[in-house]
């Protein structure tokens, strides 16, 4: 009766959606669907019952039933993705996500009360903020600084939204695949290499001490992802090059 039991439970395991190796292909058809190019097209995705459905199921995820660190780390950039596009829905339409900040902005950021902030996440029955997850969660516990190439906060001047979920066995590739995909917008990322200038997104200089602190480290992270030849001539006396932070743009990632 004891193995009966055990073998019952294991079998629970694989096919409890936490478990499957796909839990997260529902919100690759929703993405699929619903975003192109980093845009999203919100009239749709918030009218899709697939999505509402997707957030029930991370909603009733056991956390203490992840497996490997991958498939905790992907969990939570899906859960942080999708909590953001569910925020969006819940008021939209909106022209940027930070109309929904108490306050605005700045009295926001200083006095904790942007949507950020709120504890608008149930996991579990365990209420938690998006800033939690990034903070106490995302860049603390796995320290990958890519994990700023994934997690979109809704914005154009965000790394783009990619359309697929996040999956434990290809997300090394995923995330080298969005740093690349990120660099290579001009508008956001680019470099004068006759000057040793190099324009690039505020994200780079928000969370520096993720990216390797001094300027130089931080120029070589990014010189990873750039095609060779231009990452070669990035990496070289990177201590001449000089950094400008270009525009944040905040409109609605639609």
């Amino acid at each position: 009766m004891k193995k009966f039991l055990c073998l019952m439970f294991f079998i629970f395991l694989l096919a409890s959606p936490s478990f499957a190796q796909d839990q997260h292909q529902l919100f690759t058809g929703i993405l699929k669907d619903h975003v192109k190019d980093g845009v999203v097209d919100y009239r749709s995705l918030c009218e899709d019952a697939r999505f509402t459905k997707y957030m029930d199921q991370l909603i009733n995820t056991n956390t203490d039933n992840l497996g490997s660190d991958k498939e905790k780390l992907a969990f939570w950039i899906n859960v942080y993705n999708a909590w953001t596009l569910k925020i969006i829905c819940d008021n939209y339409p909106v022209k940027s996500i930070n109309d929904l900040h108490s306050g605005g902005l700045a009295i926001g950021m200083i006095l904790k009360t942007t949507v950020w902030d709120k504890k608008l996440v149930t996991i579990n029955n365990k209420k938690t903020s998006l800033s939690d997850i990034e903070h106490k969660i995302l860049r603390p516990v796995f320290k990958d600084p890519r994990i700023h190439f994934a997690i979109v906060c809704a914005a154009k001047g965000c790394p783009p939204l990619r359309n697929e979920a996040y999956e434990a066995d290809r997300l090394d590739r995923q995330l080298d695949e969005q740093g690349r995909l990120f660099l290579a917008q001009e508008n956001k990322n680019s470099f004068m290499f006759d000057k040793r200038i190099a324009y690039i997104s505020p994200v780079f200089g928000w969370f520096k001490e993720d990216f390797g602190k001094k300027p130089k480290a931080v120029l070589r992270f990014i010189a990873r992802y750039l095609p060779k030849e231009k990452g070669n001539l990035l990496s070289q006396d990177t201590e001449r090059w000089k950094i400008k932070y270009t525009n944040y743009d905040w409109s609605l990632n639609e």
